[in-house]
C-alpha cells in the first residue's frame, strides 16, 4: 500500500549493519510496553502484542482482532507512515529496545532489516499454515529459501490507467506493447493532445518494476550468505528501459512531473495525461485525492500493462506491506498469530478492499465472486480485478530486493533527474548506477559478484 509519496532519504540502516554486531532479541523485550495502545483491550486478562502500522483502516482491523480473539490481544500505535516508521524501528534496532512485537514493513524493505536479524523466521512458528492463503509471487518476496520473514496483506500488481475521453477522441486503443504505447503518444502529440503519461522522478521503485519486467535482475542476493550479493545495473534490459523514458522526455510525449504531489494530481484531473502507469492500490489513492469525482467522473478505465516482447509477457509488482514478526517480542509465538491474523479476517479484508486501502493478497478474496466480478466505481463500472488486477497478481512470480533498497533509490531518483532532463543517457546512467552501487556494497563490507 502506498498513499503518499514514497521517500527515499538514507537512513543510517546500513551503517548499522556490522553484522558481527547485528544480534537479535534483546533482554528488554518490547511487548505492549513499547507503545501506547489507541485502541480498546477487549479482553484484559489475554497476552498483549504491541503493533504498529499505518493503514488508514487499522482501527476497525485491530479492533475485529480483538473480538475474536480471548487468547491475545493487538496494543496499535500508528508510528508514522513508511520512512517515518522505519527510522523509529532502525533506532530501536540500534538501541536493542523500543521495537513493537510485529511491524508493518513494505516488502522490499524487508532484507534490509533482516539482515541485521530484527525480524523473526515465522516458519518454525506456523507461517506454512497460512502459506496456502498466497501466491507463489506474494511468498517469495517475504522468504528467503526456506525462511519466512513476515505475512503478505496486500499488493500493487501493475497495470495502465487510461482516460476513455482522451482515447476516444483522438482514436487510440489500449497499447499492448510499450512500442505501441510509444506509437501511441507520437500520435496524440501530433494531433495537438495531452501528454501520454507522466515519468517523475520520484518513483524508483515503478522504474525498478519495469527493468524487471524487460528482464533485468538488479540484485542477487541469499540471506544464508550475508556478505555476498550480486549487482547487475549496467545490463542490457536496465539500459533499454533508462533509454526509453529517457527518449519519450526528450520528444516532448510525456510529462516529467514528480507523482504523488498537488501539481501532478491536478494534471490527472484536468486530462493534462492520457495514462498512469500504476499499481493496483492507484484507484484507493486517486479517489482519496479526488480524483474521479468532478468532471473526470467515469473517464477513467484501466488496461494491462504493456509488455516488452508481447509474446512473453511479465507481470510485475509496485509496492505492497507485511507483517513482520521483531526479534524484541518477548512472547514470538504470541506476536506470529498477531501478524498471521490481523487483516486476514473475512470482515477486515472486505473493509479493506471495498474501502480501496488495499489490494488484497489472501487467495480467499482473490477468488471470490464479490470481489472477482466487482463493478469499480472509479472505471466506471468496469470489472477491473477480473479483467485486470487478479490475472496480474496470480501471475506475479516475486522480485529479489537487496539489503540497502533505501540507498539504491536515492541513487536510481537521481540518475532519473539527470535523464529526464537530457543531461545523461540511459547508458551513462546505469554505467553510473552500477559503479555507484557496487561501491557502496563493498563500503560496508560485500562481496560483490
Amino acid at each position: 500500500m502506498r498513499f503518499s509519496k514514497p521517500s527515499v532519504i538514507v537512513t543510517g540502516l546500513i551503517a548499522t549493519i556490522g553484522l558481527s554486531a547485528c544480534g537479535g532479541g534483546s533482554d528488554g523485550g518490547s511487548s505492549a510496553s513499547a507503545t501506547k495502545c489507541t485502541n480498546k483491550i477487549v479482553h484484559a486478562d489475554a497476552k498483549q502484542v504491541s503493533v504498529w502500522a499505518w493503514y488508514p483502516n487499522m482501527a476497525k482491523v485491530v479492533d475485529n482482532f480483538n473480538n475474536q480473539h480471548t487468547d491475545v490481544q493487538v496494543c496499535w500505535s500508528n508510528a508514522g507512515q513508511g520512512q517515518a516508521e522505519y527510522d523509529k524501528f532502525q533506532t530501536s534496532i540500534s538501541a536493542k529496545k523500543g521495537a513493537p512485537d510485529v511491524v508493518m514493513l513494505e516488502a522490499e524493505q524487508l532484507t534490509g532489516f533482516e539482515i541485521q536479524d530484527a525480524l523473526v523466521d515465522l516458519a518454525p512458528l506456523g507461517a506454512d499454515k497460512v502459506k496456502g492463503d498466497f501466491s507463489e509471487g506474494a511468498w517469495k518476496d517475504v522468504s528467503q529459501g526456506s525462511a519466512v520473514y513476515a505475512i503478505p496483506v496486500d499488493g500493487g500488481p501493475m497495470a495502465m490507467i487510461y482516460r476513455k475521453d482522451i482515447f476516444k477522441k483522438y482514436d487510440i486503443d489500449p497499447p499492448k506493447t510499450w512500442d505501441e504505447y510509444a506509437a501511441a503518444a507520437q500520435k496524440l502529440k501530433a494531433a495537438g493532445g495531452p501528454a501520454f503519461g507522466d515519468m517523475g522522478s520520484n518513483v524508483p521503485a515503478l522504474v525498478t518494476s519495469l527493468m524487471i519486467q524487460k528482464g533485468a535482475q538488479p540484485f542477487q542476493y541469499d540471506l544464508s550468505d550475508k556478505l555476498n550479493i550480486g549487482i547487475k545495473l549496467d545490463d542490457q534490459a536496465t539500459k533499454d528501459v533508462l533509454n526509453y523514458w529517457g527518449d519519450l522526455a526528450k520528444k516532448g510525449l510525456i510529462g516529467k512531473e514528480d507523482q504523488f504531489t498537488t501539481d501532478y494530481i491536478s494534471g490527472v484531473v484536468s486530462g493534462k495525461y492520457a495514462t498512469y502507469v500504476s499499481a493496483a492500490w492507484a484507484p484507493g489513492y486517486l479517489t482519496g485525492q479526488g480524483v474521479g469525482e468532478g468532471d473526470d467522473a467515469g473517464q477513467f478505465g484501466v488496461a494491462e500493462l504493456p509488455q516488452w516482447d508481447a509474446s512473453s509477457p511479465v507481470s510485475v509488482n509496485w509496492g505492497g506491506s507485511t507483517f513482520a514478526v521483531t526479534t524484541q517480542a518477548k512472547d514470538k509465538a504470541a506476536a506470529a498469530e498477531v501478524a498471521m491474523g490481523l487483516y486476514a479476517d473475512d470482515a477486515s479484508l472486505e473493509d479493506g478492499w471495498k474501502t480501496q486501502t488495499i489490494f488484497p493478497l489472501n487467495q480467499t478474496v482473490l477468488k471470490s465472486d464479490e470481489f472477482v466480478n466487482a463493478k469499480v466505481k472509479f472505471f466506471d463500472g468496469q470489472t477491473a480485478n477480473k479483467d485486470i488486477y487478479v490475472p496480474a497478481e496470480n501471475a506475479y512470480s516475486g522480485a529479489t530486493y537487496s539489503p540497502f533498497t533505501v540507498y539504491y533509490y536515492a541513487q536510481l531518483q537521481a540518475q532519473m533527474v539527470k535523464l529526464l532532463a537530457g543531461q545523461t543517457t540511459g547508458d551513462q546512467a546505469a554505467a553510473d548506477l552500477q559503479k555507484q552501487l557496487v561501491e557502496y556494497a563493498k563500503g560496508q563490507g560485500f562481496t560483490v559478484r
